[in-house]
């Protein structure tokens, strides 16, 4: 599988006329896939605030489940933009919990995308051990997590 989608993607960046370097691809879960796209200027491929590497995620889970006949959860990403991404809203959801934690107050992280807040409920019920919960507020782009004690 990992082979196939290394050479969708391959093919898929050529047609685009986009240049990249190498194409990592990690098999997490079953169905669940990582792809990281190298580029000496991945600013092309990423496109502002990730618009263009969210196009490109769309069109490739189209192309896998097409070429699968299943359902993929591909997650693309150029070099590691979207995990470096990742990795400060989790940062930023440890240092709200331990606010409601400690004050006893809501909690507010800035608005975000459905997949981050979706990865920031999943932490805090991974890590909150019971104690808090969470709740997305606000509408379209305004949308936002809150974390409160139980």
């Amino acid at each position: 599988m990992e082979k196939v989608i290394k050479k969708l993607i391959a093919d898929l960046l050529v047609q685009l006329r986009l240049d990249f370097t190498e194409i990592d691809v990690d098999t997490q879960e079953e169905n669940k896939i990582r792809v990281n796209i190298g580029a000496e200027d991945p600013s092309l491929l990423i496109g502002h605030h990730g618009e263009n590497l969210g196009a490109m995620q769309k069109i490739l889970k189209v192309m896998v489940h097409k070429e699968f006949g299943e359902e993929v959860d591909v997650l693309l990403d150029v070099d590691n933009y979207k995990k470096r991404q990742e990795e400060n809203v989790l940062s930023i959801a440890d240092q709200k919990m331990e606010e409601a934690k400690n004050n006893g107050m809501p909690a507010s992280l800035p608005p975000m995308s459905p997949y981050f807040r979706r990865l920031v409920h999943m932490h805090v019920l991974k890590n909150a051990e019971g104690k808090l919960t969470t709740e997305s507020m606000g509408q379209g782009n305004y949308r936002q997590v809150v974390i409160k004690r139980r």
